[in-house]
């Protein structure tokens, strides 16, 4: 007997159309260079993007209020005149939106589950690369299976990866075995090395359910040569857990009630909670890679907004 299909209802399940729609909606978004990200767990941490690559455009004679860091001295004294090299900003790069869609993303208590989060943050982030003018592909990947999508200037390709990540997102059901334990991340990241040169825009959208030391060595390797920003989806219980009254924690199918106001259920859960998000937000850190805090209780995109928008004022 076939399995029936998910109702995609935007919240636990996405569909396709959801995500292509969201095209509408990134006007004045950008992921241009100098614009600092920061997060709620980051303390004063802000780092800026690097944007485009440069292209050497001429060698020519140096006009007042030219930056004299691009002086050509060698140039300057074979002539004698001072002649300074121009440069034109690359008119795309290659964009990788990495999506995690493993079992330890399907669980919500507020609006959407962090598996659906994280499927409308890939479309918006696609959305904003394509804008740019970027080729746009990324990497879609559950417990068990990495799909590829290599980046392409084109609608077509926003469309193939928003595809992959509805494929994978409607496959996950509360009846698969959780396997966070396996370096699934790790095996991510290690492909997007090899993907990923350098001057590519990387947008790790993920839990980071089983990071570890890999993982900061591998964002590490890749923040060498590339930019990168990791967008962290976590639930609100994790920071704002009630101290009475009764929860309902939904993974899937299953429903669990808890009455958090005993004291063997509230500390137990406060601390494995708050704990586990703070220690992925530490080493994310230290990674030095810009980290966004993007809840499940909130619209993604007014989250992305005002990350984008209005702390840009943090690292000035």
């Amino acid at each position: 007997m076939q399995q029936q299909s998910p109702a995609p209802d935007g919240f636990v399940y996405v569909s396709l159309t959801q995500l292509m729609q969201l095209e509408h909606r990134v006007r004045g978004l950008s992921f241009q260079g100098r614009q600092p990200l920061s997060s709620i767990l980051s303390g004063n941490h802000a780092s800026r993007l690097r944007g485009r690559g440069l292209n050497f455009d001429e060698l020519r004679h140096y006009n007042p209020g030219d930056d004299l860091r691009h002086l050509d001295w060698r140039a300057s004294m074979r002539y004698g005149k001072p002649f300074v090299r121009s440069y034109t900003e690359e008119r795309d790069r290659p964009a990788l939106i990495l999506v995690d869609q493993r079992m330890s993303m399907f669980f919500g208590s507020q609006r959407s589950f962090k598996s659906s989060t994280a499927a409308e943050l890939a479309a918006l982030s696609a959305w904003m690369a394509f804008h740019a003018g970027d080729r746009v592909g990324g990497l879609v990947f559950n417990d068990s299976r990495i799909e590829r999508i290599s980046p392409i200037r084109s609608r077509s390709r926003v469309e193939a990866l928003c595809a992959a990540v509805t494929r994978q997102n409607q496959a996950l059901s509360a009846s698969l075995p959780d396997a966070e334990n396996e370096p699934q991340l790790d095996r991510v990241l290690q492909t997007c090395l090899a993907m990923a040169g350098h001057d590519h825009l990387i947008c790790l959208i993920s839990d980071f359910a089983g990071a570890g030391p890999r993982t900061l060595q591998l964002l590490r390797e890749l923040s060498a040569h590339n930019d990168v920003i990791a967008m962290q989806v976590y639930d609100p219980l994790a920071l704002n857990l009630p101290a009475r009254g009764r929860v309902m924690v939904t993974q899937g199918e299953l429903q669990v009630e808890l009455e958090v106001e005993r004291r063997q259920v509230h500390q137990p859960l406060g601390d494995f909670l708050t704990g586990r998000l703070k220690e992925v937000a530490a080493l994310l850190r230290r990674s030095q890679v810009p980290v966004m805090m993007i809840n499940t209780g909130e619209d993604p995109l007014e989250q992305l907004r005002r990350e984008l928008g209005r702390l840009t004022g943090a690292g000035r």
